[in-house]
């Protein structure tokens, strides 16, 4: 189970009460503000006053599912002492709330760097973590550069989310023919075309996916079992959704599974200039362990 920080979410304000309109279950400013608080606990995630047309449309699907006529009810049976939702709800709670927006190859140029730093270390072992993995593309964007690049042998990649459906979809491999972010070239080096009723999708080749070990993690967590350390993370748009108090402990404990020297790719909006001691800026958007 998910640690709970200490640190309590931003309040939400108070003209932002309920979701307008006619609404299937009761939704109230509380049961936002506990959801908030709920998800920051699990996830540190911090969902700001405007995301209760989210929040609603999202958990109402969990109402329907365990019976509950409004989310009062629902919350309170989340939060039972005695665990009467157990795990396994808590898992679908955090899975509603998590966004998954990728692609393959998104912010190309980090895998120009890839594989610019690939070849630059030869035959050298190498270590890749891509956290925030969700249905697979940037994990899989990865492992063909490291395929093009000729280090498919000499490295090894983990790819890791919260939410255990994306992963689920990552495993599987399984994509629409018309997936942005690939080249004819790369569909016919490193997919497999669907045909009768498989045509429209195409799979990763099974060569490929064994490059990647795909696990769930909560960067909440305090004990982070990833075994050696990496020489590469990729932490792309996950700190957005993140306070400053929960961005510092995630890259603290980031720095601390890193190799000295080790480069950190993160999202195009995402700066850590506060954070020199940890990590120092090395190209656009890419960071060097200090």
């Amino acid at each position: 189970m998910s640690a709970v920080l200490s640190t309590p979410a931003p309040a939400a304000r108070a003209d932002n009460a309920a979701v307008p309109g006619d609404q299937e279950f009761s939704f109230g400013a509380a049961d936002f503000e506990r959801v908030r608080q709920l998800i920051y606990q699990r996830a540190g995630i911090s969902l700001h006053a405007g995301k209760q047309a989210m929040v609603y449309s999202r958990l109402s699907r969990r109402l329907r599912e365990t019976g509950h006529r409004t989310f009062a009810s629902y919350l309170q049976w989340l939060e039972h002492p005695n665990g009467a939702a157990g795990d396994q709800e808590w898992q679908e709670f955090v899975n509603c709330l998590t966004t998954n927006l990728t692609s393959f190859f998104r912010e190309e140029h980090h895998f120009h760097e890839l594989a610019r730093e690939l070849k630059a270390r030869g035959t050298r072992p190498l270590r890749i973590w891509c956290n925030a993995a969700s249905t697979g593309e940037e994990p899989y964007s990865i492992a063909m550069t490291v395929a093009e690049a000729g280090a498919q042998s000499c490295t090894s990649i983990l790819a890791s989310d919260i939410d255990t459906k994306v992963l689920a979809t990552a495993t599987r491999g399984v994509y629409a023919a018309e997936a942005r972010g690939l080249t004819p070239q790369r569909l016919r080096a490193h997919f497999l075309r669907g045909k009768g009723a498989n045509a429209g999708f195409i799979r990763v080749k099974p060569e490929l996916a064994r490059m990647i070990d795909f696990r769930t993690h909560n960067l909440m967590d305090l004990n982070w079992s990833l075994g050696d350390a990496f020489d590469i993370v990729f932490c792309r748009n996950v700190m957005i959704y993140f306070d400053a108090t929960t961005q510092r402990r995630v890259l603290e404990r980031i720095h601390r599974v890193m190799k000295p020297g080790g480069l950190l790719y993160v999202g195009h909006s995402e700066n850590f200039s506060e954070a020199r001691e940890l990590f120092r800026l090395r190209g656009k958007t890419i960071y060097e362990r200090a």
